[in-house]
C-alpha cells in the first residue's frame, strides 16, 4: 500500500484544506512512496467514524506531573450525520486550556486522536524549547518504522471487548536525544476497538522517570547489598586509626603524623581538613546533601485521555 494524500486521514473533498494542518502532525515531509505501516493503518488510514450515529463521545483527561499542577479536564467530539456525511466538531479541553480546532466535513478518522498529538507537540515544545516540526518527524518515523500492533482487550461499559494497541517511544534511539535527555524515554501508547464507539478508547503518554536518578547523584546502598556496613563504636571504645574527638585529619597524614588540627564542635570542615565559611558549599558537593544547591527534579509526566461514555448530540 503506498502512502496516500494527508486529507484521507480524517476527511475528504472540501475538508481537505481546513485539516491540512492537523494531518502534518504526523505526515508533514513523508516520502510519496514510503509504505504505510500496519500501526499508521490503524491509526490514520481506518474509517473509525463508520459505524457512528449521531452522538457526543466523551473523552476524559488527566494529568499527573511532579513539576507542574495536575488537572483533569474534558475532551468532547460531536458528531452529526447529514446527507451521507458524517460532521464533526471537537472541542478539546476547556478554559485557558481549550485548544481550537477546525469543524470536520465528511469526517473519517477520529479527529479526537490529531487533537491529542497537537496538544502533545504543543507541550514537548513548551517544556524543552524544541521544534515542533522535529517531535512531529519523531512520531511520525516511530509509527512508520518501529510501531507494532498488539492485541489489547479493554473494558468497556461493564464488558471485557478486543482492540488493538500501539506503543511508540519516539526519541529513545535518536542520535540528537541529548538534547532532551529527560524525554528520551517517554512512551505513547494508542488503543482501538471496533466495540468502541469512534474508534479510539485511549491514548496515553508516559514519563514515568520517577523511580531515575539525576545525573551525578550519588546514591547509598543498604547493608547486605553490596554495600560494607558502617561501624558503630561501642561507647567509650577508641576505633583504631581513628582521630581523638573534635580533629580532622588530612587525606595523606599518616597515623600518628603530625596534621590533625583542632576545630570549634559544629564548624564546617573543607576537603583539605580547614574550616571552611559557614554555610559554603563545598567543592564537589552532590546535590541534596548540606551546603549544596538543591537539584531539580527529574520530569514525571503523564497523560491520558479514556473514552468515558456517549451522549446524546447537542442540540
Amino acid at each position: 500500500m503506498s502512502r496516500t494524500s494527508p486529507c484521507r486521514l480524517a476527511t475528504r473533498a472540501g475538508a481537505c484544506l481546513r485539516i491540512a494542518v492537523a494531518a502534518g502532525v504526523l505526515y508533514g515531509g513523508a516520502a510519496g512512496a514510503q509504505p504505510v505501516s500496519p500501526a499508521e493503518t490503524l491509526l490514520f488510514e481506518t474509517d473509525h467514524l463508520a459505524k457512528m450515529q449521531p452522538a457526543t463521545l466523551v473523552y476524559q483527561f488527566s494529568k499527573h506531573s511532579n513539576v507542574e499542577a495536575a488537572f483533569t479536564d474534558s475532551v468532547e467530539l460531536e458528531v452529526t450525520r447529514s446527507k451521507g456525511q458524517v460532521h464533526a466538531t471537537l472541542h478539546f479541553l476547556s478554559g485557558k486550556r481549550r485548544r481550537e480546532l477546525p469543524e470536520i466535513d465528511d469526517a473519517h478518522g477520529n479527529p479526537v486522536l490529531l487533537g491529542f498529538l497537537e496538544h502533545d507537540i504543543a507541550e514537548m515544545k513548551r517544556l524543552t524549547g524544541g521544534s515542533v516540526t522535529y517531535f512531529r518527524k519523531r512520531i511520525r518515523m516511530a509509527l512508520a518504522n518501529s510501531a507494532q500492533v498488539t492485541p489489547q482487550r479493554i473494558t468497556w461499559q461493564g464488558k471485557t471487548v478486543e482492540g488493538q494497541a500501539v506503543r511508540i517511544q519516539p526519541y529513545l534511539d535518536d542520535p540528537l536525544h541529548a538534547r532532551f535527555e529527560n524525554y528520551v524515554r517517554k512512551t505513547y501508547t494508542f488503543v482501538f476497538s471496533d466495540d468502541v464507539p469512534g474508534g479510539l478508547y485511549q491514548v496515553s503518554t508516559s514519563l514515568a522517570n520517577a523511580g531515575r536518578t539525576a545525573p551525578g547523584t550519588v546514591v547509598a546502598r543498604a547493608a547486605g547489598q553490596g554495600a560494607a556496613a558502617p561501624t558503630v563504636p561501642k561507647p567509650g571504645v577508641a576505633t583504631p586509626g581513628a582521630a581523638p574527638p573534635g580533629a580532622v585529619t588530612s587525606p595523606s597524614a599518616k597515623p600518628g603524623a603530625a596534621g590533625t588540627k583542632k576545630v570549634e564542635p559544629g564548624a564546617a570542615v573543607s576537603a583539605a581538613g580547614t574550616p571552611a565559611a559557614p554555610g559554603a558549599a563545598q567543592p564537589g558537593a552532590v546535590p541534596g546533601t548540606p551546603g549544596a544547591p538543591a537539584a531539580p527534579p527529574i520530569p514525571a509526566i503523564d497523560e491520558t485521555l479514556t473514552l468515558v461514555k456517549v451522549a446524546a448530540p447537542r442540540r
